[in-house]
């Protein structure tokens, strides 16, 4: 990936920090974005550890204003772009049965989890575009292809995903631009792994019992997930669009 500029949304923490690391290590310039500036430097402390060509800039993923801003300081400062990685937009409400959540839950859930996914990918075709190729990877669940009790709103707006990864993946082969999905499942070494097993809950409850059932033993590692998400990235999946790759060491199988 030598002479790629990847922005990574998101890339501060969990799983988009991993991926913004596994693209350093490619030999990537790599520009993160998270809300808070502290956590930025926090990444770029360690991402400098990999390489100096990288950067922060501040700015939420559901606001589409601030997004264009980050693309265009993004562009003036790196050259260019030619990978884009929608991660984060953790939502306000975690698994919960729909019957217990309220009409104002599950708006919030939809907005907080559809529009920073999209957002960053609308503001970024332009740079995109003027490269004259690249790639698109967004970061979705698991829940979006197998049904889940408590995760009905998260699976829908992941479906959603799902299905923009293959429509944009159609409109945008006219510019030469690749979009793909990597899905998740409970992951391990990321910030929610530790917020679900710190206490008792119904998403622990949901989640140990997934836990249990992973047929190597384990749950996939935020590393793992990023090496996915760099093959994806790279010209070495010059032939792979409009695909959702789900890394969740087989707990599931299926799906669409």
């Amino acid at each position: 990936m030598e002479g790629k500029i990847a922005l990574i949304t998101g890339g501060t923490r969990g799983i988009g920090f991993h991926i913004a690391q596994e693209l350093a290590r490619r030999g990537a310039h790599v520009v993160v974005t998270g809300r808070d500036p502290a956590h930025g430097e926090e990444a770029l402390a360690q991402l400098r550890k990999i390489t100096p060509k990288v950067g922060f800039e501040a700015g939420a993923g559901g606001d589409h204003a601030a997004m264009t801003t980050v693309v265009e300081r993004t562009v003036r400062q790196a050259g260019g772009l030619d990978i884009l990685v929608s991660a984060g937009a953790q939502g306000p409400v975690g698994p919960m049965l729909f019957a217990d959540m309220t009409a104002e839950q599950i708006e919030a859930s939809v907005q907080a989890r559809l529009f920073p996914r999209i957002f960053p990918v609308h503001a970024a075709l332009p740079a995109l575009r003027a490269r004259g190729a690249g790639s698109v990877i967004m970061v979705t669940t698991d829940a979006a292809r197998h049904p889940t009790p408590g995760e009905a709103v998260i699976g829908a707006v992941g479906a959603a995903i799902v299905l923009m990864t293959k429509a944009l993946a159609r409109e945008f082969s006219r510019w030469n631009i690749r979009v793909n999905a990597v899905a998740l499942t409970l992951t391990s070494d990321t910030p929610a792994w530790d917020r679900i097993f710190s206490k008792p809950s119904f998403e622990n409850r949901l989640f140990s019992k997934a836990l249990e059932r992973f047929p190597q033993g384990r749950a996939p590692t935020a590393g793992e997930v990023a090496q996915v998400a760099a093959f994806l990235a790279s010209d070495a999946a010059s032939q792979v669009t409009g695909q959702t790759v789900s890394v969740n060491g087989g707990l599931s199988f299926g799906g669409w």
